[in-house]
């Protein structure tokens, strides 16, 4: 059982490492098989981490469990599905009711043989059906999960069982967790009538395309993150990247501010530099010890050393906690950005970042630059300045633990492509408005001309 387990945590790092490195991440499937019989995968043949799997590729990981594997092959296909509905939907917390793959879990954990292959490029999985009814020599046979237990499945005769699954995770009836969910209960009903009848079989899960995760839960999570069919504790794994946010600790328990950003790069003048890596991630030189936080004020101080062409430089985010009355909630503001570098100094007056105060702040762009002067406000003390922050987050009251609470957003709603089409329904409406006004003020002639009467005569002047 530990043999197993410890083999599962493995395969979890791969797909959760796989699944945060960059490349082609959207045209990725998993691919996770389990077998009743055990020593027909080695687990030091397991692919290396991010590299994504062709068809041939695939068929050299799978050919041997079919071809000494028990005869009895069940595909369970599904129609959508990522690595990343793994690690939203999986175990949070250590709380197994919140794991949408629990009988997927089981079956891995308990069964003697286990392969996870996290990145599979879903064009091979299209063909993974011709493949299997090669090598089992049987037409697939589509069942429903109920139906199985009408079959009587013979452990000698090889048989091709093909259960669909659905998913929709744009469907409005039922959220993406709860399609997944019901999925995983048709695998574990599947299962456990196989496991009664004694048949010794080999599953493999997959799908036909990859799917785009939305999250449907209330708070967005932007630091390390919960890990695929693992609780929080099993394996620490990191979001965003490659590097959790920068964090200040006002006690060992006790995180106050936390920072994170794609990019961080600063000028005084020509002399452009890169702070992210020096901010972010392993090789992380920067110190957050002059940092401060109270329930109404917090600053976060990033200090850098023998930053090239710019010496020693400090950056300082002033932020304040306010009860407003007229919305009966505490707000958070970003009052104030100040940057120094050997003596010089660049004050901005910060008006537009703001968000409740149990929440984050999230913007995509935030900068002093010709492109978005007006978030980090330019003044003739910035003039020579330039600062830029992407995909910047920050949170300064209500920090639970070390992840970012839900993020308010920068992003206006009324984007150019609404604003046009708000601009032409009303355009539309003017018409047809027009148009039903001039057909209701139509009125018929209350005169006509009777041709039995007599005839108008018009006398002729000669």
């Amino acid at each position: 059982m530990a043999a197993a387990v410890t083999r599962l945590l493995a395969a979890v790092v791969t797909l959760v490492v796989a699944a945060l490195s960059p490349g082609r991440a959207s045209d990725q499937v998993p691919v996770l098989a389990w077998s009743t019989q055990s020593s027909l995968w080695n687990p030091d043949d397991a692919p290396t981490v991010g590299w994504i799997l062709s068809a041939e590729q695939l068929s050299t990981y799978l050919n041997p469990a079919l071809e000494r594997g028990p005869k009895t092959v069940l595909l369970f296909l599904q129609d959508k599905l990522s690595v990343e509905d793994f690690t939203v939907y999986g175990a949070a917390y250590g709380n197994k009711q919140e794991n949408a793959f629990s009988n997927l879990q089981k079956a891995l954990e308990t069964s003697p043989s286990s392969l996870v292959l996290p990145a599979v490029d879903w064009r091979a999985t299209s063909s993974l059906l011709s493949s299997l009814q090669a090598q089992t020599g049987r037409s697939p046979l589509y069942v429903h999960q109920l139906a199985i237990r009408e079959l009587r499945l013979n452990a000698s005769v090889p048989s091709l069982l093909v259960i669909r699954l659905p998913y929709t995770s744009s469907s409005i009836m039922m959220p993406a967790k709860e399609a997944l969910t019901g999925n995983d209960n048709i695998i574990g009903e599947v299962l456990q009538t196989l496991t009664v009848e004694g048949v010794p079989f080999l599953a493999i899960l997959t799908a036909s395309r990859p799917s785009k995760i939305v999250q449907d839960v209330p708070m967005v999570v932007m630091g390390p993150s919960r890990q695929l069919l693992a609780s929080r504790e099993e394996v620490e794994v990191v979001e965003r990247g490659t590097y959790p946010p920068v964090a200040y600790n006002q006690t060992v328990n006790r995180t106050c501010i936390l920072f994170w950003a794609g990019r961080i790069q600063i000028s005084k003048g020509d002399d452009m530099v890169e702070l992210t890596n020096r901010t972010f991630g392993p090789g992380a030189t920067v110190d957050v010890s002059s940092s401060t936080c109270t329930n109404h004020t917090a600053n976060l101080v990033l200090e850098y050393e023998n930053v090239e062409k710019l010496g020693s430089v400090r950056i300082v985010f002033r932020m304040s906690n306010q009860l407003y009355k007229v919305s009966a909630k505490r707000w958070f503001t970003l009052d104030q950005v100040e940057v120094y570098s050997d003596g010089d100094r660049a004050s901005f007056n910060v008006t537009q970042i703001y968000a409740p105060a149990i929440y984050s702040y999230h913007c995509q762009r935030v900068a002093h630059d010709a492109q978005s002067g007006s978030i980090l406000p330019w003044s003739t003390s910035t003039q020579h300045w330039v600062v830029i922050f992407e995909d910047f987050q920050i949170q300064g009251f209500g920090v639970q633990g070390s992840h970012f609470s839900y993020a308010s957003d920068c992003a206006g709603f009324f984007t150019p492509a609404i604003w046009m089409g708000l601009l032409t329904t009303f355009l539309m409406v003017f018409i047809l408005t027009y148009g039903l006004h001039m057909i209701t003020n139509l009125k018929t002639m209350d005169r006509f001309d009777d041709p039995k009467g007599p005839s108008i005569s018009v006398p002729q002047t000669e």
